[in-house]
């Protein structure tokens, strides 16, 4: 067995972020037309950190100098907790992209006959894709134990929360009081905290 098959199965974080990023891609289905769509400078400022933060996982150690320093002490534990925030949150960012159906899309759209999903985990979150890809980045960065984790997940957060503000614009300006009661009556990521 060659030495990054093992280090592969030796950790399955790799493997379980590019089984979601295979579905994410492939699992799109059939989505409805897009009446709207942010312009390409808007979607690179939240794209790109996400990019950058997804290179600090990738990239080797030896080329990120101090950021691939220990920011905790390794252990099992750490690692066991990391691998199941990973997997509980791409699996929940994949059942909250399945109840968003047609309506899901990359970039913040507008779509043609767009619904206000409030099934499954829209119940009681806005954005539980985000709230998914959050935990899995924690989880990737506890498990990692390095300062280019915690650099990564800020980079996410901040990206995220950018995305975020600009989708709840424009479904309060296409829903309504409709999009107003639905924020009053949910939490945006976290339950009790936002």
């Amino acid at each position: 067995m060659g030495a990054s098959l093992r280090l592969l199965l030796g950790n399955p974080i790799p493997l379980l972020w590019l089984a979601w990023l295979m579905y994410w891609w492939f699992g799109a289905g059939k989505l409805k037309a897009i009446e709207r769509r942010e312009s390409a400078m808007r979607r690179a400022s939240h794209a790109i950190p996400m990019v950058v933060a997804a290179l600090l996982f990738l990239l080797p150690a030896r080329s990120l100098g101090m950021l691939a320093a220990p920011i905790i002490a390794r252990s099992g534990i750490g690692y066991g907790i990391g691998l199941t925030l990973v997997m509980l949150g791409l699996g929940f960012a994949v059942q909250a992209r399945r109840h968003l159906g047609a309506n899901w899309s990359a970039m913040v759209t507008l779509k043609h006959e767009h619904s206000l999903i409030r099934s499954g985990p829209y119940r009681y979150l806005r954005h539980p894709i985000y709230t998914g890809m959050l935990a899995a980045f924690a989880g990737s960065a506890l498990a990692l134990g390095e300062w280019r984790g915690l650099l990564a997940m800020l980079l996410v957060v901040v990206a995220l929360l950018v995305k975020l503000r600009r989708e709840e614009c424009l479904m309060l300006e296409h829903f309504g009081t409709a999009y107003a009661d639905y924020r009053r009556a949910s939490w945006a990521l976290l339950p009790w905290i936002y």
